[in-house]
């Protein structure tokens, strides 16, 4: 029996091993490869995605756990790559390798849903579970509190 879950406003039918990662169903069974494989553990944040809202992390999440809920991966987070935070991120030239920036993006859009006023400590704080090898930690922070300013305007 095929389930279903659903991705970036589709449903999508889940007719795998119900213990493959969100990760490996995202990437190799939907070709939807902007959420990225970093370091397996959960610990790097490369994979996240958001479940229900929520940041999760794709190689930890089995596929089991998503049946009946919304996954927003950083190609649903807007079609044409006008949300704020991907604005402040070209704005504020953060990418370098880009390799974690999806990850990035997607869990501060979801730091931002919770605290759309944040201070920059708690910036610091909310980002500390993403890890940027290429340490554009300055960069991240500014882009996020720019896209908070963005989106209080709005």
């Amino acid at each position: 029996m095929s389930k279903t879950t659903n991705i970036n406003g589709k449903d999508v039918t889940v007719d795998v091993d119900e213990n493959m990662p969100l990760l490996w169903f995202l990437r190799d069974e939907l070709e939807l490869t902007g959420t990225k494989y970093g370091c397996g553990i959960g610990t790097c944040g490369a994979c996240t995605v958001h479940m229900n809202g929520t940041a999760v992390r794709a190689c930890l999440t089995p596929v089991s756990v998503v049946i009946d809920k919304k996954i927003t991966t950083i190609e649903g987070l807007s079609s044409d790559g006008t949300h704020p935070l991907q604005k402040a991120w070209l704005e504020n030239n953060v990418p370098q390798c880009g390799y974690c920036q999806a990850g990035q993006i997607m869990g501060a859009a979801d730091f931002l849903n919770k605290n759309p006023k944040p201070k920059v400590e708690e910036v610091e704080s909310a980002m500390s579970a993403h890890i940027c090898r290429c340490g554009t930690y300055q960069r991240i922070k500014k882009a996020i509190l720019d896209a908070a300013d963005k989106m209080q305007e709005a």
